[in-house]
């Protein structure tokens, strides 16, 4: 005969053998229990903040088709040393929403970068370390480089991401242009069409590729698969890629910004450039952008199978690359 205490035993060790010890903790005791919500700009912007309210301000991105659970280990290992973490969920993403039905759902470069000033002055934040990875790093490069005077130190994984229309007119080689297959496909109605009815599966091929070496949980996936959920998701991610090629309108207001991003500014600021050693993801050598940052400048190759969703892959060295990069602009 089984007693209670007997029962629980047995079903906690199911629990653990089925989520891993590591899920299972996250489960028990998430990070970001508690989201906020601030009008910013167009949006109402969704965040999670750790760590002391007077801490130095550090303002994490997520990229594509990632959310904020991607800092979900680096955030509180910059509160344990004083750091003020706030990590936003993108236009189009968890609970981030836009306030005027009327406003275009536009995904161009530009815009993502002026959520992120208009966040700032909501939270009235003057100055703040900005890192981030995919759309995130491209978004924290943007805003380093435009506006100097808000970005106190940049760490941008695969370093330097601004581009242009223009530039992105140029064909690469084929193997090059076959590592970007979910753009062409997403300039075709078939692809907003697939992406909208299978976006898990669709986000977890990309995962599962541009990460080959990391084995994460279903749990894992499911806990980021729900900001996919947002009523503009779709059409946020399909402008996106759109716009790079040229094949959807940006909006007038970015004109001047898209400008000056298309002579590829200089960053100024002092930065960490970050890569994984096994990023299945396109991404350009760090030696073709390191004479971009002009100010105090590191780079660092992450081993030990690193993928694309770097800081959520190795948070230690993500962390460790902010705390270096907030140094750097002492």
């Amino acid at each position: 005969m089984y007693n209670n205490h007997n029962i629980n035993f047995c079903s906690l060790v199911v629990i653990v053998l089925m989520l891993g010890i590591p899920d299972l903790l996250k489960a028990q005791a998430p990070v970001f229990s508690q989201i906020k919500q601030i009008k910013a700009g167009v949006l109402d912007i969704g965040y999670a903040e750790v760590g002391p309210v007077n801490g130095k301000p550090v303002i994490l991105l997520h990229g594509w088709p990632y959310d904020i659970q991607s800092y979900a280990e680096v955030a509180p290992l910059l509160a344990a040393k004083g750091f003020r973490v706030i990590v936003p969920y993108l236009r189009g993403y968890g609970t981030t929403r836009f306030l005027s039905a009327q406003t275009p759902r536009n995904g161009q470069q530009a815009a993502l970068a002026a959520d992120v000033i208009a966040l700032m002055d909501a939270l009235k934040i003057n100055k703040a370390v900005i890192g981030g990875f995919d759309w995130g790093a491209r978004t924290a490069d943007i805003v380093a480089a435009l506006w100097p005077e808000r970005c106190k130190a940049l760490v941008s994984v695969s370093g330097y991401l601004i581009g242009s229309q223009q530039a992105n007119k140029a064909p690469l080689p084929p193997k090059a242009e076959l590592s970007w297959w979910y753009q062409f496909y997403f300039a075709t109605e078939r692809g907003r069409l697939g992406y909208e009815a299978n976006r898990y599966d669709f986000a977890k091929l990309i995962w599962q590729t541009a990460s080959p070496q990391w084995h994460f949980s279903d749990t894992t996936f499911r806990q980021s698969a729900a900001a996919f959920d947002n009523p503009d998701h779709v059409a946020i991610v399909v402008h996106n890629y759109r716009w790079r090629l040229g094949l959807a309108e940006g909006e007038a207001k970015y004109d001047s910004l898209e400008k000056k991003l298309a002579t590829a500014p200089a960053i100024y600021v002092p930065a960490v450039t970050l890569e994984g050693d096994a990023n299945g993801a396109p991404h350009p050598d760090p030696s073709s952008y390191a004479a971009r940052f002009k100010g105090k400048y590191a780079h660092h190759t992450i081993k030990g199978g690193i993928g694309h969703n770097l800081p959520q892959e190795a948070p230690q060295g993500f962390a460790d690359a902010i705390i270096e990069a907030a140094g750097f602009a002492r």
